[in-house]
C-alpha cells in the first residue's frame, strides 16, 4: 500500500524531532517552504504541520511560525468523536503486544450486544511517540464478521475507523467514555510508569446504522504525558 505523500513528509520531520536534529523550540519549515521543497500543494503542506500540532509535537503561532513543542500534549477530547479526526490517527507507531481471534466471552473487553460464542478480533498495542517513548496502551475488540481479514493488515499503522469504512461497514455513530483508573503491574510495565499511578482511560464504541456495536477500543494514556480539554464555540447572541 502506497504511503500518502503528506505522511512521508510528516514522518521525515518526526524522525528529525526524535533524533534531536530538530530540538524543542526549533522553527519548522513554513507551508511555503514545504511546498517548494517537496513539490506539494499548500494544502498538503498545511496538513503536515497541522498533524504535527494536533499530535502535540509542534506549536503553531499565527504570524510567527511553527515550532517543535516542549510542552505536555494538549488533547481535545472532541477529536475522538469527530470522524474526520478519528480517521487520521496520530504520528508515531505501534508495538503489537497481541493479536488473535477469540470468543466474545474470552475477549479482553466486552463487546456490547455480542453473544458469548460470537467471534471477535482482539488486538492489544502500545503506542509509541516519535521519540520511541510509550504514549498509551490500546485494546481493540472488533466483531470478526465485520473485519475477518484485519489481522492481515499492517497492525503497526492500522487505524480501525477508515479500515472498517473501506470494508463497507456502515458506521453511524461514535460514543466516547472516560474512566479514571490506576495502573496495574502489566500496564505500568508497558507504559514505564509506577504501579498504582492514577491514569485516564478513554473507551470508544463504533456503532452501525442499526445501533449495534462493531468495535470497542480503550486507550490507556501514560500518566503525566497529556492534558485533556473540551473547547466549544460560543453561540452568537
Amino acid at each position: 500500500m502506497t504511503v500518502p505523500l503528506y505522511v512521508q513528509i510528516r514522518r521525515e520531520i518526526e524522525a528529525k524531532i526524535r533524533t534531536g536534529d530538530l530540538p524543542p523550540g526549533a522553527r519548522l519549515p513554513t507551508e511555503m517552504d514545504l511546498s517548494g521543497q517537496y513539490g506539494v500543494s499548500r494544502a498538503t503542506a498545511q496538513r503536515v504541520l497541522n498533524d504535527l500540532a494536533q499530535a502535540g509535537l509542534a506549536v503553531r503561532r499565527r504570524r510567527h511560525g511553527t515550532f517543535v513543542a516542549d510542552v505536555m500534549r494538549q488533547i481535545n477530547l472532541l477529536g475522538f468523536v469527530t470522524p474526520a479526526t478519528a480517521a487520521k490517527g496520530a504520528p508515531g507507531r505501534h508495538d503489537v503486544v497481541s493479536a488473535r481471534v477469540v470468543r466474545a466471552a474470552d475477549a479482553i473487553l466486552a463487546l456490547p450486544g455480542a453473544s458469548a460464542d460470537t467471534a471477535v478480533v482482539e488486538l492489544v498495542r502500545r503506542k509509541l511517540d516519535v521519540r520511541e517513548e510509550p504514549q498509551s496502551v490500546e485494546r481493540h475488540v472488533v466483531l470478526f464478521a465485520a473485519a475477518p481479514d484485519v489481522l492481515n493488515e499492517n497492525l503497526e499503522d492500522l487505524v480501525t475507523l477508515p479500515y472498517l469504512q473501506r470494508k463497507g461497514v456502515p458506521i453511524d455513530a461514535i460514543r466516547l467514555y472516560l474512566d479514571p483508573v490506576t495502573l496495574d503491574e502489566h500496564d505500568a510495565e508497558l507504559l514505564q510508569s509506577e504501579i498504582g499511578t492514577p491514569a485516564l482511560m478513554r473507551r470508544r464504541e463504533l456503532r452501525t446504522d442499526d445501533g449495534s456495536t462493531v468495535e470497542v477500543v480503550t486507550t490507556l494514556v501514560r500518566p503525566g504525558t497529556a492534558e485533556f480539554f473540551l473547547e466549544l464555540p460560543v453561540p452568537a447572541t
